[in-house]
């Protein structure tokens, strides 16, 4: 087999393309998730705290009238990005229970193995027992 081959053989593989799709829908989704604590959940929750924007909480380590010199830690941003996270944590978890409810689970059971095998096995054993 030439390598091209083999590498559309690996590509068409059900579970990279199961992947590939999870990935980009999973790009979507963060965005969405984004937008939905900083534009939808996170003023509420200023509001409710004093007017406080997080984006905007930071440490200012080293001042200075030029905006490009000043450094500073921004820990709103970190806790925008914590709550983000626990969001689609969540929504993820979400999905999964409801796909395990609705999709049945797969029996645990193996099947069970070919007549031919159930046979050699059977003879295995007879001749175990005979030379012992």
């Amino acid at each position: 087999m030439s390598i091209v081959s083999d590498f559309k053989a690996f590509i068409m593989r059900g579970n990279v393309v199961d992947l590939a799709v999870a990935v980009v829908i999973g790009g979507a989704f963060g965005k969405i998730v984004s937008s939905l604590v900083a534009d939808i959940i996170m003023p509420p929750i200023g509001l409710l705290i004093g007017g406080i924007d997080f984006s905007n909480l930071k440490w200012i380590i080293r001042n200075s009238p030029d905006p490009k010199q000043v450094v500073s830690i921004n820990y709103g941003t970190f806790i925008n990005n914590i709550i983000t996270f626990l969001i689609i944590a969540l929504a993820i978890f979400i999905v999964i229970k409801l796909m395990e409810r609705v999709v049945p689970k797969k029996d645990a059971t193996p099947p069970a193995p070919p007549a031919d095998v159930v046979l050699l096995t059977e003879i295995r054993d007879l001749l175990k027992q005979r030379s012992a």
